[in-house]
């Protein structure tokens, strides 16, 4: 999809070679997996947890200009869903060729139906996703 993946986390490579050999939820991951065992990464994307010293779960999409597109952090027993993570993904790149429009929560894919951001929006979200 045009996109690289990195994992990210306070273990150290060899803790995450271990979860990699030995997980099966991990068996097909074929992404890096970088450790950043000072928390300095994790600092700098405000996940850092100065009393346990490890990372909660972020997850950040950022565009090749390095703006963040998207934050999401979750505490350490929750975890993610691809299925969500791909449907801001996709929103993201949608609309940065149609600037003008936005993807409610439900949309998923291209052919979707958007919304135009206006005064007039306010309040009535619903009817406007009701409109054909």
């Amino acid at each position: 999809m045009g996109c690289d993946i990195v994992t990210v986390s306070t273990d150290t490579k060899f803790v995450h070679k271990a979860w990699q050999e030995n997980e099966k939820e991990l068996a097909k991951v074929k992404y890096p997996m970088a450790s950043d065992p000072t928390g300095k990464a994790a600092r700098m994307f405000g996940v850092y947890d100065e009393d346990t010293g490890l990372a909660l779960r972020g997850t950040f999409i950022i565009n090749p200009q390095g703006v963040l597109m998207n934050a999401e952090t979750n505490f350490y027993n929750l975890g993610r869903n691809i299925d969500e993570l791909m449907r801001k993904f996709k929103a993201n790149i949608y609309l940065s060729k149609k600037a003008d429009e936005a993807c409610p929560s439900k949309w998923k894919d291209e052919g979707d139906k958007t919304l135009t951001p206006s005064a007039k929006m306010v309040g009535k979200v619903h009817e406007a996703l009701q409109e054909k």
